[in-house]
């Protein structure tokens, strides 16, 4: 490193020469990645989640290094405090490189290993670029490749994201079941296939909501645990080269410290190099809570509209004007832009699975598309999820009057009647009340099929939304 003026340095590569400011800790191989992939409007900075899984590895290698005699105490004192800032979010700026690159995730790991080593240099006294003092390859990066360091520090950032993640849908998941609490009382038409079904309750409708997306937290935490089993200590393809004996079991050792999660190492580090499953199994997992979220949404479209003209059984808070030309008109943006998530989540999953499956011989060099549709996945749905939340599940209202009217007049409630005066009876008085427009409780009092009180039993909510043995003797 030649230093050309007080505010700039050059630092060299394989490439050639560079002059870099001294106001930026990055250096030259971040430089050519910043130059070279100008592709997407993702950088690593808007992950810093990710960012900080780059610390803990870093930090992780530095700490198994000294172990083994291979960094000075002040080396790695250096090394650790610059990955605690890193991790700490101080130095984000410094972190600009696009999240889609070529190279397997080497400009993203550059990048942690020059700001890093710059910063620990500053923290030792000296300039940043002094390599002589502290090396972002040599140090930094010493015991590693980025085959193993990027996909660890994706993993880390990955679960990390995770923790961050669940909070978000279990509050969610409450809110249902509050809205579901408010109206438990709240009878309603059931519908399939977009056609009258049977009575039950709005309480029912929201509870269900909250079961579906309840059934995918332990599908998530499964998925997530798997990326607490890492490949240091791999290096280039798995066989470890330029690392140490005992290196893989002093880093893992390290991580487990250092994150206070229970990390395991690959038992085959050659197969785990190239495998990358377990992006794969979490960007599956939000998928499919997607999946179950959309539906959700399409719901409450259907069961809100209106307000004159649809389905209105309940109301949903009115957010901001609906139309550039028709007066009074609202329309239900939350549960639109949420379903929009939805699809981009399944979206991204499609190409991580296309990512994943792009794997050959002994590395994956489409891990960054995945990492990035991943870290997108999970903050899009946090978004979503308080977004869908606080401006449009707490302040649902049930329209009790329009609820009431549809089973007044809906001839599903003939089924409830099918137990009792069997099928033939209830398609005769389903085909009348369809043909005349007439209710199933009169014609059913105008046949004599059963009396007044035997009716009232039957067609009781609590009679309708559960099942239930009547003391009525069957009219089949």
């Amino acid at each position: 490193m030649e230093q050309q003026n007080k505010s700039t340095r050059i630092e060299s590569d394989l490439i050639g020469e560079r002059e870099i400011s001294n106001d930026i800790l990055y250096g030259v191989q971040t430089l050519r990645g910043i130059e070279n992939f100008r592709i997407s409007n993702f950088h690593l900075n808007d992950y810093p989640l990710f960012i900080k899984g780059l610390a803990l590895t870093k930090e992780s290698a530095a700490i198994a290094n000294h172990r083994l005699g291979l960094l000075s105490d002040e080396q790695k004192d250096a090394i650790v405090a610059a990955c605690h800032e890193v991790a700490e979010g101080k130095h984000d700026k410094d972190f600009p490189v696009d999240m889609i690159q070529g190279g397997a995730g080497t400009t993203t790991n550059m990048n942690a290993n020059e700001v890093i080593c710059n910063r620990a240099l500053q923290l030792m006294g000296h300039q940043p670029g002094e390599f002589k003092y502290l090396s972002p390859n040599d140090h930094v990066n010493e015991s590693q490749s980025t085959n193993d360091a990027y996909p660890t520090a994706i993993h880390l950032g990955l679960y990390a994201t995770h923790l961050k993640f669940m909070p978000h849908l279990e509050a969610l998941i409450r809110a249902l079941r509050d809205k579901a609490a408010q109206m438990t009382d709240v009878l309603k038409m059931g519908r399939t296939q977009l056609q009258d079904a049977v009575p039950m309750t709005l309480g029912q409708t929201f509870n269900g909501f909250a079961s579906i997306l309840s059934d995918e937290v332990e599908n998530l935490e499964h998925a997530a645990k798997e990326f607490l089993t890492v490949n240091m200590g791999a290096t280039a393809i798995g066989t470890g080269i330029c690392a140490e004996p005992k290196y893989a079991e002093y880093c893992t050792e390290a991580m487990r410290q250092v994150t206070g999660w229970d990390i395991k190492l690959s038992a085959d580090l050659v197969g785990a190099t190239s495998d990358t499953s377990v992006m794969i199994g979490y960007s599956s997992a939000l998928r499919r809570l997607a999946v179950k979220v959309n539906k959700i949404c399409n719901d409450i479209r259907l069961l809100s509209s209106g307000p004159r003209c649809g389905l209105g059984e309940f109301n949903i808070p009115a957010m901001q004007p609906g139309s550039s030309i028709m007066p009074g008109k609202v329309n239900p943006v939350i549960p639109e832009v949420m379903s929009q998530v939805c699809y981009k989540v399944m979206g991204n999953d499609l190409c991580v699975m296309m990512a994943g499956d792009a794997a050959q011989m002994e590395l994956n060099a489409m891990e960054p598309v995945m990492a990035q549709c991943c870290f997108e996945s999970a903050d899009l749905l946090m978004n979503g999820f308080d977004t869908l939340r606080e401006r449009c599940i707490v302040g649902i209202e049930p329209n009790r009057d329009t609820c009431a009217n549809y089973i007044k007049n809906s001839v599903g409630i003939v089924t409830a009647l099918n137990p009792i005066i069997g099928y033939k009876n209830s398609t005769k008085i389903a085909k009348e009340a369809m043909a005349t427009g007439r209710g199933v409780y009169d014609l059913v009092l105008e046949h004599g099929i059963l009396n007044k009180e035997e009716l009232d039993t039957i067609l009781s909510p609590e009679n309708m939304i559960k099942p239930v043995k009547l003391d009525i003797k069957p009219r089949r």
